[in-house]
């Protein structure tokens, strides 16, 4: 039987279950990411930008297409982080605006409906790069299309989007020599191609009842639910009252073989979890079970739930420190400023060098922790401006910044720094008497002449360039480029330093993070001095996570 629409129903269907498939995959697409680094964050990015759109899509009630797909972008426009969640984003806004007041779809509007999303996809792109999430949507469209010319079933012109989207996927090795090396195909074309087999399956119904089970999905809704209540209440509340400390989600591989391994029965299991905490929630397909509880002693819960299989995305929030945090900015005065300079970075050290600076409000964000199109915009508005500057101090944020500055109410300018060397530099010329557009132009000058080095640990082996890649060892990137690769955490800094020197080098700031310290920072210091006389050196406690160095020469 040929399908010749699709209508809402059958819509959410879809976007139901894609959302389903990106999160269930989106640690695997984490783990293609190219640096052997602790930042490979695409699935994730991916998964909270399309749950964002999911969630908008759950929240409209209308019977046409054309308004969900419409709540679709503009919830994954809000909830995107990183580039590879701004593109998709940008795919689903052209999507929506080809299907604007449908009722239903047809194979041809469906067609036209994708082609769309890839044409805006490209236009946000400043240099759209073949090989990525780019390519994939391109080829998986236009296979589209070439269907849609020969029939009116809309499940084949679907299943079409897939095909061509997994033979593109094939061919990024191919398109990016950095990705042959490796032996990785593009993490982002792997994220769009999950949603889009969610697509397929959540339109064709195939064993959809047996695979994906309803209160899985509700379980998502409530917990979600339970962390972004109303603010109001919240301050309502006194921090001593809360009971059960922390909020602990865990997730069970039920089908994991682990030694002495237990019958697993939901009633007992959701029993035994309510004697140790409160707020629970507990759910299971039969192949996995979801958990949600506030307990004082997470171990207890990875204990128990251990006893039934393999665990899986453990997480831990301390609600005490959640609920002061969230006390604070409801009683926040905002500071009527003129100008606003907002900067995303981590750790407390880096914090107050920004505020040191100049910078009026902080983000809490940057590698592995890519803040939302909505994290930016809500900074913009917290900060009482009438215009403002944004520092997204990181590559990957740089999309995100963009798009919250053209949803603002107020003249938002994005500084391109891709690095937090780069940001405190920009300050520098940072005027709040100058237009929002001077000062961009300003403060965009000088960042090339920075040059940024990062300190990390290796997470896996492998060859990147010249530089063979060991695990555990520490890694010099220079400029976003892994230029070393050595077992000393001391050796590795003061070599990436020499690689970073230049003639025209006089100052070298050395910011240590959380797992390293200031005596360590003095011996790269000194090892340095020792070859070189003429330079300058300053030490700063960044307290930031991922790197144990940054390191700029200037």
């Amino acid at each position: 039987m040929v399908l010749k629409e699709i209508d809402s129903k059958q819509f959410r269907d879809m976007v139901r279950v894609a959302t389903h498939r990106m999160g269930k995959n989106a640690e695997f697409v984490d783990t293609l990411n190219v640096f052997p680094v602790p930042d490979g964050d695409t699935g994730t990015n991916m998964n909270l930008t399309i749950e964002s759109g999911a969630k908008a899509v759950a929240e409209n009630a209308s019977a046409n297409v054309g308004d969900l797909t419409e709540s679709l972008a503009k919830g994954m426009l809000m909830g995107a982080r990183g580039n590879s969640g701004v593109i998709t984003s940008q795919l689903f806004r052209g999507f929506y605006k080809a299907t604007q007041g449908m009722k239903s779809l047809n194979a041809q509007e469906l067609a036209n409906a994708f082609s769309n999303g890839v044409a805006t996809a490209y236009k946000a792109v400043m240099k759209p790069v073949e090989g990525t999430i780019l390519t994939v949507a391109r080829v998986a469209a236009q296979s589209g299309l070439n269907k849609a010319n020969e029939t009116d079933d809309v499940e084949a012109v679907m299943e079409a989007i897939v095909d061509g989207a997994k033979k593109a996927l094939k061919t990024t090795p191919d398109l990016l020599p950095v990705l042959k090396q490796v032996g990785v195909v593009d993490s982002g074309g792997q994220g769009l191609v999950f949603i889009y087999e969610g697509f397929l399956e959540g339109l064709m119904g195939e064993n959809f009842a047996d695979r994906y089970q309803p209160d899985v999905d509700e379980m998502d809704e409530m917990i979600n639910a339970e962390h972004h209540r109303d603010l109001n209440v919240q301050s309502q509340l006194s921090t001593k009252d809360i009971v059960n400390g922390y909020c602990t989600e865990i997730m069970v591989d039920l089908t994991a073989d682990v030694p002495n391994k237990k019958p697993f029965n939901l009633d007992e299991f959701r029993k035994h979890l309510s004697e140790i905490g409160d707020s629970l929630l507990a759910v299971s397909d039969g192949e996995v079970v979801k958990v949600h509880v506030h307990t004082e002693h997470p171990g207890d819960v990875f204990q128990y739930g251990s006893q039934f299989g393999q665990l899986g995305k453990i997480k831990i929030d301390n609600m005490r420190i959640q609920h002061e945090t969230i006390v604070n900015d409801e009683t926040e005065q905002q500071e009527s400023v003129e100008f606003a300079v907002i900067a995303v970075c981590s750790g407390n050290g880096v914090r107050k060098l920004f505020e040191s600076q100049g910078v009026n409000r902080i983000i809490s964000g940057g590698q592995t922790m890519n803040p939302s199109t909505a994290d930016i915009v809500d900074a913009i508005k917290k900060s009482g401006a009438k215009k403002a500057i944004v520092l997204p101090n990181n590559g990957n944020i740089i999309m995100a910044a963009r798009q919250a500055a053209e949803v603002s109410d107020i003249p938002v300018g994005i500084v391109p720094s891709k690095t937090i060397s780069q940001g405190l530099t920009a300050m520098l010329n940072f005027d709040p008497d100058n237009s929002v557009e001077e000062n961009v132009e300003a403060m965009t000058e000088n960042l090339e002449t920075v040059i940024s080095g990062e300190i990390t640990q290796a997470n896996r082996d492998t060859q990147i360039d010249d530089v063979e890649v060991h695990k555990n060892d520490y890694l010099g990137i220079v400029d976003g480029k892994i230029k070393v690769d050595n077992v000393d955490l001391i050796s590795a800094t003061v070599e990436t330093v020499e690689k970073m020197l230049n003639e025209d080098a006089e100052i070298v700031t050395i910011i240590f993070g959380r797992d390293a310290n200031q005596s360590q920072a003095e011996k790269v210091q000194a090892e340095l001095e020792a070859k070189h006389d003429d330079l300058e050196f300053e030490i700063h406690d960044g307290g930031q996570p991922v790197y144990n160095f940054l390191v700029s020469v200037e």
